[in-house]
């Protein structure tokens, strides 16, 4: 049997401010054809389908038409929640997309939803976790000893009777650690994912009954602590921090009991994410100017910031995100006492230091006159200031 293994689509996301669903249709669409050009069996998709618990309706939209053209295919899908998604408006629709191969696992029930597959090498069993917490395990098991996220998932299994001799898959949505070192990060998996050292965090030995493990939660393809426990990372890079990164997703390959080939099949996106540093002039030299459509950070090197840099970025590359500078004076603050900065500075010298910052221009007399009249009448500026 061939699986695709998906994880963090994250569906109606948004990064600084540039809607980033078109570019999710367009990587859905490679994976569908990867999917037919290495003849998979099924799709699993591990948790954070979508980016909020109430997704927008373009991000309903493209879930609907990538599991319809799934179906069309004739392909399992397995999916599960993720902490991202509300497991109420996942699990909808379920028992009738089971009829066309669709298997969803939203919300957990006391059990651990199992499927029985089938391929030359005999029976393969995929069983779906979704994102569990020890409180929703306590409340079906009682009597169980849980405490911790680990001890939550370690119960769920120990009632779902798996056979380790068996071939078996599963598809889960935790943070998963290897024996001493935890995943890297992505930068973009949000505050629950990154409380490392903490009861979320559970070891891959959790596992050692499944043949392939396939993880979502975090957005950094890896494997974790073997190579057959493992994170597909999320569709795209939804971070400044991504920028240098590769994304990938595996192609898994079971054979008989023990046998697991994996593939990792690189994305190739609409827009990448680039990061670009150097001085303005350097940057933006016609010889210098590749893939215009890209989503760009910049760092700008110049020791004096640009007016409107923003914007004579934005003629050469529509899609910049976000301009910071690293010259002489940003490392010099970087170790100064913010104390000892705003000491010495007036309201209006703050405040346009901060516009600047955040704008890459100065600010205007008008705006400026705006702001100081709203900060009289807050009790922040005194009348004579």
């Amino acid at each position: 049997m061939k699986i695709l293994h998906l994880g963090d689509l994250h569906l109606g996301k948004s990064v600084c401010d540039f809607n980033m669903i078109e570019d999710q249709k367009y990587m859905l669409e490679q994976v569908l054809h990867t999917a037919r050009e290495q003849k998979v069996d099924a799709v699993v998709i591990a948790g954070d389908i979508y980016d909020k618990s109430i997704p927008s309706e373009e991000a309903v939209w493209l879930l609907d038409w990538f599991l319809c053209r799934l179906s069309e295919a004739d392909m399992e899908t397995f999916l599960i929640s993720g902490n991202h998604d509300s497991e109420e408006r996942l699990h909808f629709g379920s028992s009738l997309f089971e009829a066309n191969k669709i298997h969803i696992s939203a919300k957990y029930d006391g059990t651990v939803y199992h499927k029985e597959c089938r391929d030359e090498f005999g029976k393969l069993n995929v069983y779906l976790l979704p994102f569990i917490k020890a409180s929703q395990v306590r409340f079906f098991y009682p009597d169980e000893n849980i405490a911790s996220y680990e001890d939550a998932v370690r119960v769920a299994l120990s009632h779902a009777q798996i056979d380790p001799a068996q071939r078996n898959i599963l598809v889960a949505h935790q943070f998963v650690a290897g024996s001493h070192e935890d995943p890297r990060l992505g930068g973009s998996e949000g505050p629950a994912a990154v409380r490392v050292g903490t009861i979320e965090k559970i070891r891959f030995d959790c596992f050692d009954a499944f043949d392939y493990v396939a993880l979502g939660h975090i957005h950094s393809p890896q494997k974790i602590g073997r190579d057959t426990v493992r994170y597909a990372g999320s569709l795209l890079k939804y971070s400044l921090s991504e920028a240098e990164s590769v994304k990938s997703f595996p192609v898994v390959t079971l054979e008989g009991k023990g046998q697991v080939e994996i593939s990792l099949i690189q994305r190739h996106p609409l827009r990448d994410m680039r990061h670009l540093k150097g001085k303005m002039s350097q940057l933006l030299a016609p010889q210098n100017i590749v893939s215009p459509d890209d989503y760009i950070y910049v760092t700008l090197t110049d020791e004096e910031p640009a007016d409107n840099a923003m914007g004579i970025f934005r003629q050469y590359y529509k899609n910049t995100m976000k301009i910071v500078y690293d010259n002489t004076h940003t490392r010099a603050t970087e170790h100064m006492d913010p104390v000892d900065l705003t000491r010495e500075k007036s309201y209006t010298e703050l405040l346009s230091d901060f516009y600047r910052m955040m704008y890459g221009c100065e600010i205007s007399d008008e705006e400026l006159r705006m702001i100081r009249d709203v900060a009289r009448e807050a009790g922040v500026l005194n009348e004579a200031d």
